[in-house]
């Protein structure tokens, strides 16, 4: 037998480090060739590190959070014949972990966030997606909580299939149909390499609750409940509160907010709608919106830029990199729609489900994560009234949508019903003087409420 150890791959690009996002295997685990054995993740983008050859897990190099070098040592497997190492280096070195020692309960208590292998369904690239990785935070919500028609499970069943603190495994499409269907993971066995729970497991196990239903009780819902769950904030969920905390310490933000009447708009949409969704795709509101902050950011450029704060210019630009707040399983993500100038309203809606099906999936290209010059954000239908959107940095300025609700108003002294959505939008105020911000929003509030406006150049 010998040792063959895996070290951190050359992601490329200049990195120099990254962050250890998860574990798919521990020590003792056997492990295959081409078995994906950690998750690391450089900036926004989330790399699977596969396994060269067939092996047994003798130590891990980090745990689940640790940042780690490019070319040390990631883990440590013994394998048939000689290995690549020699006897004398084959003893685990300071600071990789062996045996029990490599799974702290600070590692199994984690609940890493990782971008994965399936896209979930995208509508406009902006509305919010449930928590994929929320097992360890819902687990008892969901045991006192849902219905039994849910998929709670029975007394027999409500024995975890993996002993206390271990994580389960599981890719982020088979997470987030669980959360869908109210099961909670740490239950269901899993059949997939190193226990990884496949839908099949999923299935298997809704089978098994409708055939069970001895030993079933109806949580009180004024039962107490004394639960804490510590959730290390690693992995992608780090990198989004280090961008958060930057751009709030150092961008003076103000928020403007305005209200709209979109129902011209609407009834535009869905005539386009039904005469072309067929041939050409179905459009949201997102498309229009972006043709009008194209529009306005003609007349008022110093919106579309970035700020270096440390050598105190702004940069403005002609060309618009529009980025669209995306909410996907690992996190927030903005991916950016480049030169969003040139597109036409179809063009415009096809890439931003492009971009949001591949944030949302893992794929997208560093490239497309990067570069934008000004930011539009949405909840959707979860929108409420106002809103205040926290800047990306670098940039100077981000568009907030807020939902659309139908009101009565007065036109031309009659009240009639029309359909009303607030902008709330902020903007670095080093950069951008508070009149510019307004007449910016007023410009697109113009082209929205009179739509003609956005096909006249």
């Amino acid at each position: 037998m010998g040792t063959f150890v895996i070290k951190m791959p050359d992601i490329g690009e200049g990195i120099a480090e990254v962050e250890l996002a998860e574990w798919h295997v521990k020590v003792g685990d056997p492990v295959v060739e081409d078995q994906v054995l950690a998750d690391v993740m450089t900036d926004k983008a989330t790399v699977e590190v596969p396994s060269p050859v067939h092996g047994t897990v003798v130590a891990l190099g980090g745990q689940v959070g640790d940042v780690l070098a490019v070319g040390s040592e990631l883990i440590r497997l013994e394998v048939e014949g000689e290995g690549n190492v020699d006897a004398a280096a084959a003893a685990p070195k300071a600071g990789v972990r062996a045996g029990a020692a490599a799974l702290p309960e600070a590692r199994a208590a984690a609940a890493p966030d990782r971008t994965g292998d399936a896209a979930d369904e995208a509508t406009d690239g902006v509305a919010a997606d449930a928590p994929a990785a929320a097992d360890d935070r819902t687990s008892a919500r969901q045991a006192a909580a849902l219905p039994e028609a849910a998929g709670r499970p029975s007394a027999a069943m409500r024995t975890p299939s993996r002993p206390e603190g271990q994580k389960p495994l599981a890719s982020p499409a088979v997470r987030r149909r669980a959360w869908d269907l109210g099961i909670t993971l740490q239950y269901v066995p899993g059949s997939g390499p190193a226990g990884r729970i496949t839908h099949g497991d999923l299935d298997a196990w809704l089978a098994r609750d409708r055939n069970d239903t001895s030993g079933r009780t109806t949580a009180s819902l004024y039962d107490a409940h004394d639960e804490e769950t510590q959730i290390p904030v690693v992995g992608l969920r780090r990198k989004i509160a280090q961008k958060m905390q930057e751009s709030k310490r150092r961008i003076p933000h103000f928020t403007y907010v305005e209200e709209i009447d979109v129902t011209e708009l609407e009834a535009l949409r869905q005539t386009l709608n039904q005469q072309c969704a067929a041939a050409r795709g179905k459009l949201t509101l997102l498309p229009f919106l972006g043709r009008a902050m194209v529009l306005a950011l003609r007349e008022y450029p110093q919106l579309n830029a970035r700020y270096d704060d440390e050598a105190g210019r702004v940069t403005q630009y002609g060309a618009v990199h529009l980025g669209v707040a995306t909410q996907t399983p690992a996190g927030l993500m903005v991916p950016v729609l480049r030169h969003a100038e040139t597109l036409d309203l179809w063009s415009f809606a096809a890439e931003v489900l492009r971009l949001s099906e591949a944030a949302r999936s893992g794929k997208a290209a560093r490239d497309e994560l990067t570069g934008s010059t000004i930011t539009v954000t949405s909840l959707g239908a979860l929108g409420g009234i106002v809103s205040t959107p926290v800047i990306n940095h670098p940039e100077v300025a981000i568009v907030g949508v807020n939902r659309v609700v139908e009101r009565p108003v007065f036109v031309e002294g009659h009240v009639t019903a029309r359909k009303l959505m607030n902008l709330s939008s902020s903007f670095d105020h080093r950069v951008v003087d508070g009149m510019h911000a307004a007449e910016f929003i007023q410009c697109i509030r113009r082209h929205l409420e009179c739509p003609a406006l956005l096909f006249v150049e």
